[in-house]
């Protein structure tokens, strides 16, 4: 039956169902004279209408949907994915094989022969993959960044795999021991290499990528999420059970997994702004990343000079807060209170530094740096990491009650 028909039989079960509702002879006579006309009308106007298109079926291909987000995602992936690395560990640990040793019957010969008991020693060694991490080309001679914590064991090997499959031996060049960062070597050239953007300039809820080696099994993993937060501090604990402080954290909802450490966290532009470095148990969605300007100055002192140059004054101090303000009875709640440590020989200025050349002195409170206020955002070490060394800052001090302006050179720290 053809659609002309079917039509027609609708239109006839239409109408008989008209003149049983309308129920009279006028209706009726309406309907039987005009019959030809209103069926004819009706018939042209469903036949006249547009038909519904049918629905894509599976052998034919759906438009292409993806929104300008999605596509700035991938563009970011493709162009950072080449130059994130896998590092697996490996250590010699012992082989043990098992062995029985004779003993003598305590019943002497009444139970016969002597008994054997079975024992284990030690036959050797064998080079056994123990752990994994996560890290990114800084260079095309192939200068390597991951976390300390991930290169930290010193009688360890490291492999770097690269994305298209390579391995490769990698030599540590230096571990950091203020940041949770490290760098590696790799021999080669041409490397594709991640350039570093500028972490200052995050707001939270701004999208970012995290790639990396998920549980040292899931090479080159992406996730995606926001910065959740800025500016954080926590204490970490790593799989030894060392626990190091690090602060001006990035926090993010990006999936971050153990073997993600050292991992590059991305901009939409598949710029570095961050070194994925933490995440939290028991808690879903959050992380933590190394902002990246904390860390690349001291990646670029790594690549010029084989070590770590880092900027110092020579201070101990205990940042002032509000409860500080009241124990204290101290007239402002922020600042850096110079302050001796609690064994002894930790002076509150290290003879000879660059604070005591300034004239620095216990009990003095550095209120800003290069007019910066120190608040628990911007506190004294961290605004002094992004110093280089033979920096000249200065210092607003109080001294005595009085407020000052004194400055100071910054040297190498001396390791």
């Amino acid at each position: 039956m053809n659609k002309k028909e079917i039509l027609k039989l609708i239109l006839v079960g239409v109408m008989a169902a008209l003149i049983a509702l309308i129920g009279t002879g006028a209706g009726l006579f309406y309907l039987l004279k005009y019959r030809p006309q209103v069926l004819t009308k009706a018939y042209n106007t469903l036949i006249d209408q547009p038909q519904t298109s049918p629905a894509v079926t599976a052998d034919q291909n759906p438009p292409e949907v993806i929104s300008t987000h999605e596509k700035a995602v991938v563009a970011a992936v493709k162009k950072a994915n080449s130059a994130v690395v896998a590092i697996t560990v490996s250590k010699n640990v012992p082989v043990y094989e098992q062995y029985y040793e004779n003993v003598p019957s305590p019943f002497g010969d009444f139970f016969g022969s002597d008994f054997q008991i079975s024992q284990m020693r030690q036959n050797g060694t064998q080079l056994q993959e123990i752990g994994g991490g996560s890290g990114f080309l800084v260079s095309d001679d192939g200068y390597i960044v991951t976390n300390r914590h991930v290169v930290a064991d010193e009688k360890a090997e490291y492999t770097v795999f690269t994305n298209n499959g390579k391995k490769y031996d990698a030599k540590v060049i230096a571990r950091d021991s203020v940041l949770d960062l490290a760098v590696i070597k790799i021999e080669g050239s041409r490397f594709p290499h991640l350039s570093f953007g500028d972490s200052d300039k995050l707001e939270v809820g701004q999208s970012v990528i995290a790639i990396g080696n998920a549980l040292a099994e899931f090479r080159n993993t992406v996730s995606v999420g926001v910065v959740s937060g800025l500016s954080r501090s926590i204490q970490a604990t790593d799989q030894l059970g060392g626990i190091e402080a690090l602060d001006q954290l990035i926090q993010t909802d990006a999936g971050i997994n153990p073997g993600n450490s050292g991992g590059p966290l991305l901009n939409l532009a598949g710029e570095v702004i961050g070194i994925n470095v933490a995440t939290t148990d028991g808690a879903e969605n959050i992380s933590f990343a190394l902002s990246a300007n904390n860390v690349k100055d001291i990646i670029d002192s790594v690549k010029q000079t084989g070590r770590i140059v880092r900027p110092f004054l020579g201070i101990r101090y205990i940042p002032i807060t509000e409860d500080l303000k009241k124990k204290n009875n101290l007239s402002i709640d922020y600042g850096a209170l110079i302050q001796r440590g609690t064994a002894v020989g930790d002076l509150a200025v290290v003879p000879g530094s660059p604070a005591d050349k300034a004239g620095l002195m216990e009990n003095d409170i550095i209120l800003e740096v290069d007019g910066t206020k120190l608040t628990s955002d911007k506190d004294l070490a961290t605004i002094i990491r992004t110093k280089k060394v033979g920096d000249t800052v200065k210092l607003k001090v109080m001294s005595k009650g009085q407020e000052k302006i004194v400055t100071v050179v910054l040297e190498e720290i001396k390791s």
